[in-house]
């Protein structure tokens, strides 16, 4: 059974397949096409993403999810699981499926005396960053404080606090599942061990996170943050003050140096997203390399951590379309491949096609992250160098091949630098991964074309197309989970072997095709 064998799945448009849905649970509400808050439901980050589900149930409890789950399969319909919404890849949407929407599901509670977070699976990032800060903790998190917990984490997860603590995997104590035969178990260290190893990276293969336990940590300073605006005739020695920075033995940072076109003038510009957890004049004496070239713009202040996460929010505003591109690159990062990205970017904002884009270089510690084992989760992208989005927005879809193609142009531009710098000695690691951040878009490149049509109301897939699909994501799941390849997909098999969840990047095979 292949990933795309949704492709042969039933639809809700027979209102009487909805009533018995609705039987199914107790507690959930169900919205079709004609109810008031279907339209807000389906919306998603991007709009490209969004797709006309034909039920979602907006679940409350996990025995309605995990009702909801096994009414899919009794009825062979194509079931997708919303949090955040933020997925580019369309992994949260349907058309005419069934979508379990845990936006109901976002209660946090915080143990000060143990230090730890309790957040269902609908939570934000601000929901959990509030909650914890109340009792003067916190815990790694994203960096876009309105992306939904689930998704980043099971994914790995990445944030400010990763250079003193590592993924977010890394401070996940356990997480309560909704599996595909409809059970609800608990998996963590010392309780179904398997597959808290799988989730911890290959999260969304293996079911509903309903909610997480996470360690939190003492944070009841203020943080100093903002950004940094530059002109860009001073791109190598942003380069140059970064590769300075990072190369310090300073655990307590952050840094993201990138491309925009921030308001008014729109124009490409080289920009600074910079954090310290500490006081400002400790963080000014670190960041004086940056703040020397004399910033345009510089909105640094102490704030209260709870506030750092929403810094980068008018970067990633719901609308429009988007990819959201990843690669990596390693430090010290060359002025002259900074400078020739800038060139790109520049240029694609001089075409006639309406089409804005971000390019951010993340410059995070990655000694704790490297702490931890590759075999230790399945996440296997821990290394001594850095990630990259590369992020095209636009509105008309005419463009989205244009678009698609690229965000790609620019991430094997990455990905041919970090050869270049590895074949000619630049670039020497003595911890690396697979050079793929799961939870952005990678170098495995499914063609829009076949993504449209895989989404559209309008087409069914000839087997044809479902079969390349069907190569290119097994394909991603190789290159994404590396030498953990093997254990994630025998672990699919045994929790999965249907592939109820099909929207991650691990399928099931059958058994005699399992090594």
């Amino acid at each position: 059974m292949g990933f795309y064998q949704e492709v042969k799945h039933q639809d809700l448009s027979d209102p009487d397949l909805v009533v018995k849905l609705e039987s199914y649970l107790k507690d959930s509400k169900v919205l079709t096409p004609s109810s008031d808050e279907y339209g807000a439901r389906i919306k998603r980050w991007s709009d490209s993403s969004e797709k006309r589900a034909g039920a979602i149930v907006l679940a409350t409890t996990a025995a309605d999810i995990s009702a909801t789950v096994l009414f899919a399969q009794a009825w062979s319909i194509d079931l997708v699981v919303c949090g955040g919404g933020h997925s580019s890849s369309g992994a949260s949407s349907t058309s005419g499926g069934l979508v379990i929407d845990l936006c109901q599901m976002r209660a946090v509670s915080v143990d000060p005396v143990s230090k730890t977070i309790r957040a269902q699976g609908g939570c934000l990032w601000a929901d959990v960053d509030v909650a914890a800060y109340e009792h003067g903790l916190a815990t790694v998190g994203g960096t876009v404080n309105h992306t939904g917990i689930g998704g980043l984490t099971l994914g790995g997860g990445y944030g400010w606090l990763s250079g003193e603590y590592g993924l977010v995997i890394d401070n996940l104590l356990a997480v309560q599942m909704v599996l595909a035969d409809g059970s609800i178990v608990t998996a963590s260290e010392s309780e179904n061990s398997d597959l808290f190893w799988a989730v911890r990276g290959a999260g969304q293969s293996f079911g509903v996170a309903v909610e997480f336990t996470y360690c939190a940590h003492p944070q009841s300073s203020n943080v100093w943050a903002g950004q940094l605006v530059f002109l860009p005739n001073n791109l190598e020695a942003l380069a140059a003050a970064a590769n300075q920075l990072i190369a310090s033995s300073q655990r307590n940072m952050g840094l993201i140096l990138g491309f925009a076109c921030p308001p008014p003038a729109f124009q490409p510009v080289p920009v600074a997203i910079v954090y310290f957890n500490g006081p400002a004049s400790a963080a000014e004496e670190f960041f004086a390399p940056l703040l020397a070239l004399n910033p345009i713009v510089n909105t640094t202040a102490s704030m209260p951590y709870a506030q750092l996460n929403g810094i980068l929010n008018a970067m990633a505003v719901h609308g429009g379309r988007k990819i959201n591109k990843g690669s990596t690159f390693a430090t010290p990062l060359r002025p002259e491949f900074f400078q020739s990205v800038f060139e790109d970017y520049a240029r694609l904002l001089k075409q006639p096609h309406p089409v804005m884009a971000i390019i951010l270089f993340e410059f995070l510690p990655t000694d704790k992250i490297c702490a931890v084992p590759h075999a230790a989760t399945a996440f296997a992208n821990r290394g001594q160098y850095q990630n990259v989005l590369v992020s095209p927005k636009w509105t008309d879809p005419a463009f989205d091949e244009v678009s698609a193609a690229w965000a790609k142009e620019i991430a094997l531009k990455f990905d041919a630098e970090m050869e270049r710098g590895k074949r000619e000695g630049d670039i020497k690691m003595e911890v690396e991964g697979v050079g793929q951040y799961g939870n952005y878009d990678g170098k495995v490149f499914i063609p829009p074309s076949l993504i449209n049509i895989r989404l559209s109301d309008e087409h069914d897939l000839t087997d044809s197309c479902a079969h390349q699909i069907d190569m290119h994501q097994r394909e991603r799941g190789r290159v994404i989970f590396g030498p953990n390849y093997d254990r994630v997909l025998k672990l699919k098999n045994t929790y999965d072997p249907n592939n109820v969840f099909n929207k991650g990047h691990v399928q099931a095979e059958t058994a005699a095709a399992v090594k």
